[in-house]
């Protein structure tokens, strides 16, 4: 349903790993991953362990009156992941290697997102 969306993203940005659609309960909608030097990062796992932290964030944004949660970036040693949210239920999520493109990254996640939530 969303593959091909996903699947042009991870595709077209530097240092694409993979990507994800999931509901903040934790489960994926779809996911794509592409092969990485023999070894598949699990998105799904990696979604829904960041799934708990944006429903953290989104809580405390709520308590502290400081507007919705759109948009949150981790950068790791190894990871840079950007999560969108698309709706209440669901968000978009892109991992890339710490050498890949985060603006590109970011753009491309804000052009397909309107897509998705028409199709969510």
């Amino acid at each position: 349903m969303f593959k091909e969306s996903l699947q042009k993203v991870v595709e077209t940005v530097e240092g694409g790993i993979a990507s994800l659609v999931m509901g903040f309960d934790g489960i994926a909608v779809d996911s794509y991953s592409k092969q990485q030097n023999g070894a598949n990062l699990d998105m799904n796992t990696v979604g829904m362990e960041f799934s708990f932290i944006l429903t953290q964030v989104r809580k405390a944004a709520e308590i502290l009156e400081v507007g919705a949660l759109n948009e949150m970036t981790l950068k790791s040693e190894k990871l840079i992941m950007i999560m969108k949210v698309l709706s209440n239920e669901y968000f978009l999520a892109l991992a890339m290697g710490p050498e890949g493109n985060f603006g590109k990254g970011r753009y491309l996640l804000r052009i397909i997102a309107p897509k998705l939530q028409a199709e969510l």
